[in-house]
Order: C-alpha cells, then sequence, then structure tokens
C-alpha cells in the first residue's frame, strides 16, 4: 500500500484502493471525455518520461496556462514525477504579470490550453531575451502538443522513473504560486509537498460516506482548488470538470455531483435566482415558498431550534427544498465555500435545504486551509470560518491579527527572503494580514482584511468587508465596495443587480432602457438608497455609509477589478473611479456625521 507523503504518491494510492473508470472528465464539445484510473497513470508517466528525454532536470520550472481540463492534471503530475516546480498561471494574466512570472521564476517550458493563450504568451515570450519551450493542449498548426511529449515517453520506456521519484522528498518544491494580491507586484509563493499533503489529509474528514462525484469549476491555477482536487484523488472522488463559467448549473444537473467547492458568489447567484422565482408564484404556493425560506433563514445547526421547528423543517424539505435540490442535480451531500465571506443567511438557508456549505478559510500561502466548517456535531458555527485544522496552531496576536503555524505553511516568497522575513517571525508564525477572534474559544471569526481596514478623518476605525458583507443581502445591490480614508465619512461605489432592479421597474413602471440610463433614475436612487438605509442600523453611526454612487458595470477578472479569486482590486477600483468620489466628497461638508 503506498505512503502518500509526496503529492504524486496520490497516484499509487488512488490505483491501489479505487480504480476508477472516471477518475477525472471533462466536457468536450458537449460530450463527456473521462480518463479511468490506469489511463491517467499511464499518461502522467508518459509525460515525465518524455519530460526527461527532452532535458528537463531537477528543479526546473514549469508553467501550465490554461483553464481547467484533465490535460492540466496529467502535465501536473507529469512535471512533478520529474522533480520540477509546477509554476500555474491564470488564462486571464495581463501582459505585464505574464512578463514577470516568467522571468522571475526562470520558466524554462509552459503548456498552454489554447490558440488563444498561446498568441498572448508568444507576444511576451518576444520581449524576452531567453527561449522557452511551449506545448498546447489543443492542436495548434506548427505548436508541438502535448501529445508529443507522451509520445516521446512512451517511446523511452526504458527511463525509469523510481529513480527520479526517489531523490523527490516531502520538502522539496512542489510548486512556485503567483499571488496576484489586490496590489503590488505578484509574489512566488514556495510549496511543497508536505505543505500539500498536510493539508489533504487534514481537510478529508469534512467529506461524507457515499461522497463520490464532484463538479469542478474554480480555476485549478488557484491553491484552494488544487489542493480539493489532490484531495478528491486522495479519497477516491470522480473530478469532472465543467464546460465554461456559463455552463455551470447545467452542467451540475447533468453530473448530479455530490458536491463541490465554490465562491460565495456564486451561491448569492443561485439564492437570488430562487427567490426571483419564488416572488413569481401567486396564493398559496407563494406563501409555502416563502415560509419555507423564513424557516431556512432561522436554521441552527445540531437540532437546536428544537422538536417543533425540526418538524416544520421535514415539510418544507418535503415541499419547498426538494426542487431546490433538483436544481443542483438533487445528489448534494455538501459544498465546501471560500474565498470570501459567506453571508450567514446563506449558509443557513442552504442548510437548512440539505445542501449544507461548510465556509473555510486560508491563503495561498497556508496551503491553503486554516480553518473549516465540518459536517460532525458540534463542529459548524454560522459566521465563523470554522475550527483550525488539526496540527495547526492558530493565535490571535494584539492587534487582532491572525497567526498561525504548521505544516502547510509555505517554505517563503521566491527570491524575496526580505518579504518572507516580513510575515514569518522568528517562531515559524505566518502573519495573515487577516483580522479575527475565536467565538466560543474554538471557532475562528474573520472581521476584516488588517491592510484593508481605514481611518476617517475622525479617527474611527472602518471594517469594509464587514458593511459590504451586510449590504450585499440587498436583493437590489449586486456589488459594493465601501471607502473612505482619512474622509469624514464612509461612502460606497454600488453595482446594482439589474436584473432584480428591471423587475422593479417594471412593477413601478418605470421605463429601462440601458444600465447607464438606469442608475440615473431618481426612483432608483431612493430604492437603492432605502436599501443602504435599512442595512445601516445594523453598524454605529459613524460606521454607516452616508453616500454612495451607482455604475453601470459589474466588476470583473477582465476588467481589472477583481483577482482571480473574485477579490477586490481596491487601489485598480479607486483610480478608475476616481471622478466619481471626488463627485461624494466635493461637498462632504453638508452630510451630518
Amino acid at each position: 500500500m503506498a505512503i502518500v507523503s509526496r503529492v504524486f504518491d496520490l497516484l499509487q494510492h488512488s490505483k491501489d484502493n479505487y480504480q476508477k473508470d472516471d477518475f477525472v472528465a471533462s466536457k468536450q464539445n458537449g460530450i463527456w471525455v473521462k480518463y479511468n484510473t490506469e489511463e491517467f497513470l499511464q499518461l502522467a508517466d508518459a509525460v515525465s518520461r518524455g519530460l526527461i528525454k527532452s532535458g528537463v532536470k531537477k528543479d526546473d520550472k514549469i508553467a501550465i496556462m490554461s483553464a481547467n481540463r484533465p490535460e492540466w492534471n496529467i502535465c501536473d503530475f507529469g512535471i512533478m514525477q520529474t522533480g520540477a516546480t509546477q509554476v500555474p498561471m491564470y488564462p486571464t494574466l495581463g501582459e505585464n504579470d505574464i512578463k514577470f512570472i516568467l522571468k522571475d521564476a526562470g520558466v524554462k517550458t509552459i503548456f498552454v490550453s489554447d490558440q488563444i493563450s498561446y498568441d498572448k504568451l508568444s507576444k511576451v515570450i518576444l520581449t524576452l531575451e531567453t527561449e522557452i519551450k511551449i506545448y498546447s493542449f489543443d492542436i495548434i498548426a506548427g505548436i508541438p502538443n502535448w501529445k508529443d511529449l507522451v509520445e516521446l515517453g512512451n517511446k523511452n520506456q526504458d527511463i525509469d522513473l523510481n529513480t527520479y521519484r526517489d531523490q523527490i522528498k516531502p520538502d522539496d518544491l512542489l510548486t512556485l504560486i503567483y499571488t496576484s494580491g489586490t496590489t503590488g507586484t505578484p509574489k512566488g509563493v514556495m510549496l511543497t509537498h508536505d505543505n500539500l499533503i498536510s493539508n489533504v489529509l487534514a481537510s478529508c474528514i469534512l467529506y461524507p460516506p457515499g461522497f463520490s462525484k464532484a463538479l469542478s469549476f474554480l480555476p485549478l491555477s488557484h491553491i484552494f482548488e488544487r489542493m480539493v482536487v489532490y484531495m478528491y484523488f486522495y479519497l477516491g472522488i470522480s473530478v469532472y470538470y465543467a464546460e465554461n463559467m456559463d455552463t455551470i448549473v447545467a452542467d451540475i444537473v447533468e453530473v448530479k455531483p455530490h458536491g463541490f467547492t465554490t465562491v460565495p458568489r456564486l451561491l448569492e447567484k443561485v439564492y437570488d435566482r430562487i427567490v426571483a422565482k419564488g416572488t413569481e408564484l401567486t396564493g398559496l404556493k407563494r406563501k409555502m415558498f416563502f415560509w419555507a425560506l423564513n424557516l431556512g433563514l432561522k436554521y441552527e445547526t445540531d437540532g437546536t431550534n428544537g422538536w417543533w421547528y425540526e418538524m416544520q423543517l421535514k415539510i418544507a424539505n418535503k415541499l419547498i427544498f426538494n426542487k431546490w435540490r433538483e436544481a443542483l442535480g438533487g445528489n448534494i451531500l455538501a459544498l465546501v465555500s471560500g474565498g470570501a465571506a459567506l453571508q450567514p443567511r446563506l449558509a443557513r438557508v442552504f442548510w437548512a435545504a440539505g445542501m449544507p456549505v461548510l465556509e473555510g478559510y486560508g491563503l495561498t500561502e497556508t496551503s491553503p486551509v486554516i480553518a473549516v466548517n465540518s459536517l460532525k456535531k458540534g463542529d459548524a458555527k454560522f459566521g465563523t470560518v470554522g475550527k483550525p485544522i488539526e496540527h495547526l496552531q492558530v493565535k490571535i496576536a494584539p492587534d487582532g491579527e491572525i497567526l498561525c503555524k504548521g505544516p502547510n505553511v509555505m517554505k517563503g516568497y521566491y527570491n524575496r527572503p526580505d518579504l518572507t522575513a516580513e510575515v514569518i517571525d522568528q517562531d515559524g508564525f505566518f502573519y495573515t494580514g487577516d483580522i479575527g477572534e475565536m467565538v466560543d474559544g474554538k471557532y475562528l471569526r474573520i472581521t476584516d482584511r488588517k491592510k484593508e481596514m481605514f481611518k476617517t478623518a475622525g479617527g474611527k476605525y472602518i471594517a469594509p468587508q464587514t458593511l459590504e458583507n451586510k449590504y450585499k443581502e440587498s436583493l437590489f445591490i449586486e456589488q459594493v465596495m465601501v471607502l473612505g480614508e482619512n474622509e469624514r465619512f464612509p461612502s460606497a461605489l454600488i453595482v446594482p443587480a439589474f436584473p432584480a432592479l428591471k423587475d422593479w421597474c417594471a412593477k413601478m413602471n418605470i421605463p429601462f432602457f440601458s444600465n447607464v440610463e438606469i442608475i440615473k433614475n431618481k426612483q432608483v436612487i431612493d430604492k437603492i438608497q432605502s436599501e443602504i438605509d435599512r442595512y445601516n442600523q445594523n453598524f454605529g453611526h459613524w460606521e454607516q455609509v452616508k453616500k454612495f454612487e451607482l455604475l453601470p458595470t459589474e466588476w470583473s477578472i477582465e476588467g481589472g477589478e477583481l483577482t482571480p479569486k473574485l477579490s477586490f482590486k481596491r487601489k485598480v477600483i479607486l483610480e478608475k473611479n476616481k471622478a466619481l468620489i471626488e463627485k461624494i466628497y466635493r461637498n462632504a461638508e453638508q452630510v451630518k456625521v
């Protein structure tokens, strides 16, 4: 039986324990293409031999710039078995970031997914004084294909991979992940085999018996989904990759997975869509829908609401929530949410509907999980990110910053011992940059990003994420960013939830010609103001948003306002909306604070 101490040991472990027909699958031209366990292992080994034959050495840097697909995983394992270091790159990266990563890491070989990625990459490579081999996953005329490496590897079966595997230790570098961050130059996070394996073993206890099929759509270039996929392989869970971000719900219905990892934004959209359908109902059906919804909003774990509540919940599940489950395939056993704060109301409703959402927390630097809620009795608390994982010490610094120490903490930042020393102290504690507190002495609650907190001109500290998460509970607010550093009061930039706004306008007989025009409408502005006023009641007077401006377009990764894990690039948003912010504060003295 294989001992799993390095990530590639997962393959032998899977072969010994599971032997699946659908080890990993992806949808290509409307058809699910599946790889069984044996095929996957043979292809990974062939890629390893092909790379070795083509001159790849231990500690070489090899990049993958691609969306999620089985070839990503196969080449990932192919790379690591040679002792080379994999450098994942988002296909959405800008040219400056691509250039920086290629130079800083010293990338010698790169796999790209398609023509678009190839064109973007080759344009950057022309500006570099170095030669980089490129292999494509799609067939591109005149470009070496990844299957050329497979063929080369198959012709060199005499290469004994065990000789190479035996030279790789658990503490050796597995991957170099450049965090886009919300500001500044990317930093290369050095993660070892042991970092990832420790996180896999600590996190795998989350998954309940019977969980054997997962859908994946979060980017493998981010450590969250990558670690989770390694964990799926460890547990014998089949991985199905969604065709693209627009087909997620359709793919879920088709695959009928037992779960998936997600970000709060997607759950918010699913919830809003369900509520919007509920509002279209009439009579008794409408009453029953909102009775069940309100019941769900009061949900508490472990039956603590009492027998009468649980009895009502059974009825709600049979009459209403079963339709919610069917909309997500009908087989969901658990969902895992990360990357940003999950609104407690969403968690409560999904748990009540029999689709528990396990909110967790972590960073690239921690491989990534630091804490996570669990299905076990007493191991979940709404409004927190759960208990710290096993073998990890977590403590709160005097200023509220979360510190942690354990086997999942990175080796450091590549080529930047100065930055490493800033975040890892002499005792080995990593400074997360997040502010938090322990609830009931065991659950971790995140209150804000240390770097994102700001002080008003009156000297009051504002934690913007806390405010933003509350305002987003409004069905009419899609995105909101709170600002006001060194100003007299907090304000906000708001992107309305245009589908909900459009429905409301129709009911109010307000013409809706375009997003640009509608955000100037006084009735619409007053409606958003009433929403802000409603949620302002949850905060102290000095924290409340006093003024706002509406924006016609959602912030996005492509637009440069969001990181790949959908966090705000606050400096970018502030710079792009400088004129609007000046307008907000131009007559600030007239605002009562």
